[in-house]
């Protein structure tokens, strides 16, 4: 008999196929001045769809796999010198994202208000865990910035574009929850 601790071999693989839908996601770039990728629209429907235990693990090891090289992070990059870069802790910051959003799941009240507020709030957390590193990494390789400017270069130009892909997520989490059965 299987207890809750353990994951099956189905878990295994849906753990595993977010992991690469969100590299899939982080390859797909809008060109504009500030370009954009689906990345955290991936962590979203990842954790929004599999859950807290297994969507945090999908988001770990996506994070794991562009660590040991594989191109998995925006523009096909992957490595440790990414995560190390200033724009690593946005990376970092999936796996808080991902915690955030598990650490609401069981909240009472509407089990759709619920995943709104867990996305938005996993998105502040990415913000700012990512922000923090951004000005510390940019202090030591170039020089100080204020926090108005990193969140102007970091933040300000992607909160519209991620709360669209927030609204997308709750869309898909939606249909994939009742295609996909979890138990």
């Amino acid at each position: 008999m299987e207890t809750n601790a353990k994951l099956s071999v189905r878990d295994m693989t849906y753990i595993a196929m977010f992991a690469v839908v969100m590299a899939i996601c982080s390859w797909i770039s809008i060109p504009s001045v500030v370009p954009f990728t689906l990345q955290t629209f991936g962590v979203f429907l990842a954790v929004g769809v599999l859950g807290g235990k297994r969507g945090t693990l999908a988001v770990l090891i996506y994070i794991l796999l562009g660590c040991v090289g594989l191109p998995v992070f925006a523009g096909f990059t992957g490595g440790i010198g990414i995560l190390l870069g200033s724009t690593g802790g946005y990376i970092v910051g999936f796996l808080f994202t991902a915690l955030t959003m598990w650490a609401m799941e069981r909240l009472p009240g509407n089990p759709a208000l619920v995943a709104v507020a867990s996305m938005v709030l996993g998105l502040i957390v990415c913000y700012a865990f990512g922000t923090v590193w951004f000005m510390l990494v940019y202090a030591r390789t170039t020089g100080p910035v204020g926090v108005w400017t990193a969140l102007g270069w970091c933040v300000i130009p992607y909160v519209i574009p991620d709360l669209a892909k927030v609204a997308l997520a709750l869309i898909l989490r939606k249909r994939l929850r009742s295609a996909i059965r979890l138990v």
